[in-house]
């Protein structure tokens, strides 16, 4: 509704006219389905577009489900989707079995490398020499967990995740913690209450950062020594689930985190698992609920604003630049797109 105000003869009256707005660009456009780009081998994960505009994304080959004839084990890798093209490439092979992927504000790859024969480590990479680096190896004398997921704020300090969902090595870490990188390189846990710290990510003001639990009830499977993913779930033990919730915590100018509170609890379903912020600074979930997996999109206060049914998904990145609209979803085995009304949020210029 809009106020006229005229002047008549020394009085001035007031008109109500009611003219319809422009509507907002839906969340998602209805009736339009995610693409599918890529099918990989067993999970994909992790999808962040680089500086160059391709998608990169992480495959995590579990080992109980990837052996071939000779019983040889796929090693995980990170492919890179070409939207120039459309083509899909190794970037790199072992990776480490990679999860999480993000860049920093300089270019540089951040990746989570978990358990099952993987580096349990965080590492950066020059994307303009290829050389990388371990910016986490260790904690306290003992090796990480799994990392899982990555972010980072403003600043340049980085946070991960550091899990246990599958693997046969020694559990060395004796909480699942969320970890800060400073930039001198020292590693603080600061946070260890958050159940089975999964996904995590800053928010585009830097006064919160999300943290999604995600406890499946498992440190590690016993599974079918091969055979689809599906039937070695079947023929597992039953497990016993815990907290499935995404939280938000007060994150200080120093990057310490203090739990505020419970956005949304998603009781005896899967919770979410990976997520980001759209330039408003809402959530673009993925959550592997049952009942009803997909991406959902969520205000800072936990509000649900939008719906996208999918395969159970993993992950979600935003494209940059003009696709900054444009939604990379990791579900299954394969990487979808979808174009999207909202942008997502992306590290400022000039950051470190």
């Amino acid at each position: 509704m809009i106020t006229i105000h005229r002047i008549i003869c020394g009085l001035t009256l007031h008109f109500a006219l009611t003219i319809p707005l422009a509507a907002a660009d839906p969340i998602f456009p209805p009736g339009v389905e995610p693409e599918k780009l890529f099918d990989g081998i067993v999970l994909t994960e992790g999808v962040a577009v680089g500086p160059d505009g391709k998608a990169y994304f992480s495959d995590i080959t579990f080992s109980h489900v990837s052996k071939n004839e000779r019983g040889e084990i796929h090693a995980g890798h990170i492919w890179r989707f070409d939207p120039a093209t459309s083509k899909t490439e190794i970037f790199r092979s072992p990776s480490g079995m990679s999860n999480g992927i993000k860049f920093d504000a300089r270019g540089n790859m951040l990746v989570c490398e978990g358990a099952d024969y993987g580096g349990r480590r965080v590492i950066r990479t020059d994307m303009a020499t290829g050389m990388s680096h371990i910016i986490a190896g260790m904690y306290e004398g003992r090796q990480f967990n799994a990392p899982n997921d990555v972010t980072l704020d403003a600043s340049g300090r980085i946070y991960f995740s550091d899990p246990r969902y599958l693997g046969h090595e020694p559990i060395d870490q004796p909480v699942v913690g969320v970890y800060r990188i400073d930039l001198d390189g020292k590693i603080t846990r600061i946070i260890s209450d958050a159940g089975k710290a999964n996904g995590v990510a800053v928010s585009p003001d830097q006064k919160t950062l999300y943290v999604v639990s995600n406890d499946n009830g498992a440190t590690g499977f016993e599974r079918l020594p091969k055979g689809d993913a599906a039937q070695a779930d079947k023929n597992a033990a039953p497990l016993r689930k815990g907290f499935m919730a995404l939280m938000a915590y007060d994150l200080g100018p120093e990057g310490n985190a203090t739990f505020r509170k419970t956005l949304v609890d998603y009781g005896k379903f899967d919770g979410p698992d990976g997520l980001v912020c759209d330039e408003s600074g809402n959530l673009v979930v993925a959550v592997r609920a049952e009942n009803r997996p997909g991406i959902y999109v969520y205000s800072p206060e936990g509000e649900e604003l939008a719906y996208l049914k999918t395969e159970v998904p993993t992950n979600v990145g935003f494209g940059r630049g003009p696709d900054a609209n444009l939604l990379y979803i990791t579900a299954g085995k394969s990487l979808y797109r979808i174009r999207t009304g909202i942008r997502g949020y992306q590290l400022p210029s000039g950051s470190r």
